[in-house]
């Protein structure tokens, strides 16, 4: 039986992928482990490979204003991603390393049992639903993975690259906050 103590081992301890190698941390999550709303990106940048938590750099600030816009807290949202290990210098996970952290994400989803996800990024949209869709396309329309669902939205580093994209994520999150607070 996985519960939160065994998954958080299991991944501290992983070495299936040659990212284990270059890890500082393991980053693992952020939040509430009961929260409604669950937030899944990509993979860990530079600050959270040091700090060991997921979206505190320059991306996930710019998630919290946008959190703390709506007024959501922390206290009411869980944060991970695909990966849990940073990929050098920030490219892309590859469909192997994604497949290897795979099932540490479903366990996830599992243990949190959110009532909706919200995808952030395109890399995100394609692993966990298998997605070729990209996620200009995608965002801002409901889909469904294991009978939750979830909202394609914006990755916060894209918003660093293009600012006009700000207002989109902020609608895709609201949507999501929205279907799920009188739940």
């Amino acid at each position: 039986m996985w519960d939160w103590e065994t998954l958080e081992n299991e991944c501290a301890n992983c070495s299936k992928c040659e990212l284990h190698k270059s890890r500082m941390n393991v980053v693992f999550e952020r939040g509430n482990r009961n929260a409604r709303l669950m937030f899944i990106g990509e993979a860990p940048g530079a600050t959270e490979d040091r700090v060991g938590k997921a979206f505190v750099g320059k991306a996930g600030k710019l998630l919290d204003l946008a959190l703390a816009g709506l007024g959501i807290g922390e206290d009411e949202i869980y944060i991970c991603n695909i990966l849990k290990c940073r990929p050098p210098n920030n490219v892309n996970p590859t469909r192997e390393q994604a497949e290897m952290c795979m099932g540490y994400l479903k366990k996830q989803i599992e243990l949190v049992s959110p009532k909706a996800i919200v995808l952030l990024g395109g890399v995100a949209l394609k692993f966990l639903l298998d997605s070729e869709s990209g996620i200009t396309r995608a965002r801002g329309s409901w889909t469904e993975y294991n009978d939750i669902p979830v909202m394609p939205a914006y990755h916060p580093a894209a918003l660093l690259r293009d600012g006009t994209k700000r207002i989109d994520m902020w609608r895709d999150i609201k949507q999501a906050w929205t279907r799920i607070k009188d739940i």
